[in-house]
Protein backbone atom coordinates (compact mmCIF):
# COMPACT_ATOMS: atom_id res chain seq x y z
CA UNK A 1 0.00 0.00 0.00
CA UNK A 2 1.29 3.37 -0.89
CA UNK A 3 0.65 6.77 0.55
CA UNK A 4 -1.64 7.56 -2.38
CA UNK A 5 -3.95 4.75 -1.31
CA UNK A 6 -4.44 6.29 2.14
CA UNK A 7 -4.86 9.77 0.71
CA UNK A 8 -7.64 8.54 -1.59
CA UNK A 9 -9.23 6.37 1.14
CA UNK A 10 -9.06 8.52 4.25
CA UNK A 11 -12.09 6.77 5.69
CA UNK A 12 -9.85 3.79 6.50
CA UNK A 13 -7.77 5.95 8.82
CA UNK A 14 -10.89 7.30 10.52
CA UNK A 15 -12.27 3.81 11.06
CA UNK A 16 -8.96 2.73 12.61
CA UNK A 17 -8.93 5.77 14.89
CA UNK A 18 -12.51 5.12 16.00
CA UNK A 19 -11.55 1.49 16.70
CA UNK A 20 -8.38 2.30 18.67
CA UNK A 21 -9.43 5.17 20.92
CA UNK A 22 -12.02 3.34 23.08
CA UNK A 23 -9.79 0.28 23.52
CA UNK A 24 -6.79 2.46 24.38
CA UNK A 25 -8.82 4.44 26.90
CA UNK A 26 -10.25 1.38 28.64
CA UNK A 27 -6.89 -0.38 28.77
CA UNK A 28 -5.11 2.68 30.18
CA UNK A 29 -7.84 3.25 32.74
CA UNK A 30 -7.80 -0.37 33.92
CA UNK A 31 -4.01 -0.56 34.09
CA UNK A 32 -3.83 2.66 36.11
CA UNK A 33 -6.62 1.56 38.42
CA UNK A 34 -5.01 -1.84 38.99
CA UNK A 35 -1.60 -0.31 39.67
CA UNK A 36 0.05 -1.95 36.64
CA UNK A 37 2.58 0.80 35.92
CA UNK A 38 4.58 -1.20 33.37
CA UNK A 39 1.46 -2.07 31.41
CA UNK A 40 0.32 1.56 31.54
CA UNK A 41 3.61 2.80 30.06
CA UNK A 42 3.69 0.10 27.38
CA UNK A 43 0.08 0.71 26.39
CA UNK A 44 0.60 4.46 26.33
CA UNK A 45 3.60 4.46 24.01
CA UNK A 46 3.17 1.39 21.82
CA UNK A 47 0.46 1.52 19.20
CA UNK A 48 -0.58 -1.89 17.84
CA UNK A 49 -3.98 -0.98 16.35
CA UNK A 50 -5.52 -1.83 19.76
CA UNK A 51 -4.40 -5.47 19.66
CA UNK A 52 -2.19 -5.11 22.74
CA UNK A 53 -4.92 -3.11 24.48
CA UNK A 54 -7.47 -5.86 23.92
CA UNK A 55 -5.00 -8.50 25.11
CA UNK A 56 -4.41 -6.56 28.32
CA UNK A 57 -8.12 -6.05 28.97
CA UNK A 58 -9.06 -9.68 28.33
CA UNK A 59 -6.14 -11.50 29.95
CA UNK A 60 -4.41 -9.24 32.49
CA UNK A 61 -6.76 -6.55 33.80
CA UNK A 62 -9.05 -8.72 35.92
CA UNK A 63 -6.46 -9.89 38.45
CA UNK A 64 -6.56 -6.98 40.85
CA UNK A 65 -10.30 -6.40 40.45
CA UNK A 66 -11.01 -9.96 41.63
CA UNK A 67 -8.67 -9.51 44.60
CA UNK A 68 -10.38 -6.22 45.51
CA UNK A 69 -13.84 -7.79 45.39
CA UNK A 70 -12.73 -10.67 47.61
CA UNK A 71 -11.15 -8.22 50.04
CA UNK A 72 -14.34 -6.12 50.16
CA UNK A 73 -16.45 -9.23 50.76
CA UNK A 74 -14.13 -10.36 53.58
CA UNK A 75 -14.28 -6.92 55.20
CA UNK A 76 -18.09 -6.94 55.05
CA UNK A 77 -18.16 -10.33 56.76
CA UNK A 78 -15.89 -9.08 59.52
CA UNK A 79 -18.09 -6.04 60.14
CA UNK A 80 -21.26 -8.09 60.39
Amino acid sequence: MTLDFFIKNQWIIWVLILWMIPWKGIALWKSARNGHRTWFIVLLFINTLAILDVVYIVFFSGEKEVEKKESINNNKRMII
